[in-house]
């Protein structure tokens, strides 16, 4: 895991993960509190780690290199594992098999009455050529496939409780975009960047360049029926476009027959 003073969330999050951790391997990147403390308290190796710049794939493959077990867990230090998870990550570390999986991650803010879901790559082999790549939302599931893996859906869920400092989380938003424009800028072949420039824009309220950037997508992946499909929705959601938003959804259909989240917007721009 990465830290950067957690002291508030860190013994959460180790605690829930006692049971099914062999090792811990904590990556500093500067904390000022009493975070190296109590992850000692947890008999974890910490190593530190310099962050400029900001690269948060390189500072989890240097936390990844130091491990020695067979499987790597990731969490966050405001992640919690369920607690009905942990004998399903033995069970999925004990099939040894050649794969990465995807766990359920149920994401909670102070303001929001439920939580938002997505899905993560958070158990894994322990293998040299498996390394998250992305100075961003990093992602190792590019090189699981690359080397030969696979990736497979879990029922394994962990919890996720944002920072309550709103103003905190529209700084790093704002950071991580000039971040992602840096990567596009590097190399515009890697489309993954785009779909996270457009969610930072989304999470800011910026629809407009929301919409601009899932404008690109498409054109990046014109076969992707879930590309058209998120056009779609910011195109009927947050511009008013009726037309263009029709026409997408029913790329969608076309590339995708039968989606559910297409014909469900189909059916109600019908009764609207």
């Amino acid at each position: 895991m990465l830290v950067k003073n957690e002291e508030r969330t860190l013994a959460r999050c180790l605690d829930s993960a006692r049971d099914v951790a062999d090792e811990i391997v904590v990556v500093d990147t500067g904390s000022t509190d009493r975070t190296r403390g109590l992850a000692a308290q947890y008999g974890a190796r910490i190593a530190d780690f310099d962050f400029t710049p900001v690269d948060l794939a390189a500072a989890r493959n240097s936390g990844i290199a130091l491990a020695k077990s067979e499987w790597i867990l990731v969490l966050d230090a405001d992640e919690t594992l369920d607690q009905a998870s942990v004998p399903l990550v033995r069970e999925l570390a004990g099939h040894h098999e050649n794969a990465g999986y995807y766990f359920e991650r149920l994401n909670r803010q102070q303001d929001a009455a439920a939580p938002t879901t997505d899905y993560a790559v958070r158990l894994f082999p322990n293998r040299p050529e498996y390394r998250y790549r992305g100075r961003v939302h990093e992602t190792v599931d590019a090189s699981i496939l690359a080397a030969g893996g696979r990736l497979k859906r879990s029922a394994v869920r962990i919890h996720h409780e944002f920072a309550a400092d709103a103003e905190a989380r529209r700084r790093r938003n704002l950071r991580y975009i000039e971040i992602l424009k840096e990567e596009i800028a590097a190399d515009p072949a890697d489309y993954t960047r785009l779909d996270f420039l457009a969610a930072e824009y989304h999470q800011l309220g910026m629809f407009d360049a929301a919409i601009g950037v899932a404008e690109r997508i498409v054109l990046a992946r014109p076969n992707d029926a879930r590309a058209h499909l998120h056009l779609g929705a910011y195109c009927l959601l947050y511009a008013g476009d009726c037309e263009r938003a029709r026409a997408e959804f029913e790329e969608a259909l076309r590339l995708k027959p039968g989606d559910p989240e297409a014909l469900a917007f189909l059916a109600e721009m019908r009764r609207g």
